[in-house]
């Protein structure tokens, strides 16, 4: 053997070891998204009536992101923007879109993670059209709320010859793919509660399993703090008879169907929590829980009756603000973060977790920093919110939002601009665009929001496809 090759061979000897010790040591990664869960639906966020034991747990020992938020306040564009880590604006997937073209799906975080090693799986509610779905996992389930206009809606998947709700089945399906998950091969699995979303063609909108009948059940649930009609009054007209409206008549427009379907929406989101603790539970059995971690968050916001609506599609941050929880075993940093985290965040920071470099082509950024070391200084001063489907019902919108200012219009009415001092007015109740005082603060804001509209028009992949309906 020549000295080159004795070279070559005390490198690989040396040094291999280690390289697989690494690769094999790589985190696992389970990343859990509800459906219309509100950001202080939970008990860290300061709601002393939900119970919430183990996403609080997670949040206290790890990271909880106090002002997260989803760049698009509706499940299928927002869901686009978790997968790929791009605003709306670029990947331009929302409904009646035909699917999420194919550059796109090239750079979801799944089919990165896949390609480079990783085993993935995804259960539960994809809420995204593309070719081939099953392509970019290793073991993968898709499935929502079924079309029966009752019960049935929730409970139509079987576990033997059981009909089960599907927050269960998830969990099941979840417990199943760790248990198997190859020991010398990291996993990533997504899990994609459909709960609390309520089941529209029902009238008793909110299903739950029977062990949770007596949840809530001599609680009495506070009025929404934004329930006067005073500021339904203030929207407009065409919001005001829109689908956010026919929800809130569905669900919230009387005080026994509010206490009824808020007791409903709460039961829901505690069995997701059961059902985290018993991922928890499995992945101790397994002795992976030093290496597993674990990121909680939702889709979108939702009013609960704030308002006199029911939903979510609007630029305020009861729409747009959701509960985002990471939590690392390998670090022991607890920490509260202030500054403001996004649904395409998940992308960068889920390959960051991976030791995987994210594509170019990502606008999120990798929350992992803060997760090591606390609240650090924030990269971004502002972020882009926009609803951008084209339906009469529920009226298109953008705007621009930073740390102390929002600023938003709608697209395709004419309504008036809304400006909010966010610092002295959190709850969005002073409209201060119509006020000479901040004329240059709306000018400016309004200017900036022109300016990001373009910048992520110009970052497209490829041309957007049409709407179903337009074809």
């Amino acid at each position: 053997m020549n000295f080159s090759k004795q070279l070559f061979w005390a490198y690989i000897f040396c040094f291999m070891p280690g390289l697989v010790f690494a690769q094999n040591n790589r985190p696992n990664i389970i990343f859990i998204l509800t459906d219309d869960q509100r950001w202080n639906a939970l008990g860290m966020a300061g709601n002393n009536i939900i119970i919430t034991p183990q996403m609080d747990a997670l949040a206290k020992a790890g990271t909880y992101f106090k002002n997260a938020f989803s760049t698009t306040p509706i499940c299928a564009a927002s869901r686009a923007s978790i997968l790929t880590g791009l605003y709306e604006r670029t990947h331009g997937y929302t409904f009646q879109k035909p699917k999420l073209q194919h550059p796109y799906a090239e750079i979801m975080y799944p089919k990165i993670l896949k390609d480079n090693g990783y085993y993935v799986g995804f259960f539960g509610k994809l809420g995204v059209a593309m070719d081939t779905p099953s392509q970019y996992f290793n073991k993968s389930d898709f499935y929502d709320r079924g079309e029966s206009p009752n019960k049935a809606g929730y409970f139509y998947k079987k576990i033997g010859n059981d009909s089960v709700h599907l927050t269960r089945y998830s969990g099941y399906q979840a417990l199943e793919f760790i248990k198997t998950a190859p020991s010398d091969q990291p996993f990533c699995l997504s899990i994609s509660f459909s709960a609390p979303h309520g089941h529209d063609e029902s009238l008793e909108q909110y299903f739950w399993q029977e062990k949770s009948d007596s949840l809530y059940e001599d609680i009495t649930i506070p009025a929404p703090i934004l329930g006067d009609s005073t500021y339904f009054n203030r929207l407009p007209k065409e919001v005001r008879e829109g689908f956010n409206r026919a929800r809130w008549k569905w669900r919230f427009d009387n005080p026994v169907k509010y206490q009824n379907m808020v007791k409903g929406y709460y039961r829901m989101i505690t069995e997701i929590d059961e059902e985290i603790g018993l991922i928890r539970k499995q992945i101790k059995e397994k002795g992976i829980e030093g290496n597993t971690i674990i990121i909680v968050m939702s889709d979108n916001g939702y009013f609960l009756g704030d308002r006199q609506l029911a939903d979510k599609w609007l630029m305020y941050d009861a729409s747009i603000r959701v509960p985002l929880i990471i939590y690392d075993p390998r670090i022991s940093r607890p920490a509260t973060i202030d500054a403001m985290a996004l649904n395409i965040d998940i992308s960068s920071t889920i390959l960051g977790l991976a030791g995987i470099k994210a594509p170019k082509h990502y606008q999120g950024i990798n929350l992992m920093p803060f997760v090591k070391n606390g609240n650090i200084a924030a990269s971004r001063s502002s972020i882009l919110i926009e609803h951008l489907w084209k339906l009469p019902a529920i009226p298109a919108s953008e705007g621009i939002r930073t740390n102390d200012w929002k600023y938003f219009h709608y697209k395709y009415i004419k309504a008036p601009e809304e400006l909010y001092n966010l610092k002295n007015d959190p709850l969005e109740k002073h409209n201060l665009a119509q006020l000479p005082k901040y004329s240059k603060t709306l000018l400016n804001l309004r200017k900036k929001l022109n300016e990001t509209i373009l910048k992520y028009e110009s970052k497209k992949l490829c041309p957007d496809l049409k709407s179903i309906e337009n074809q």
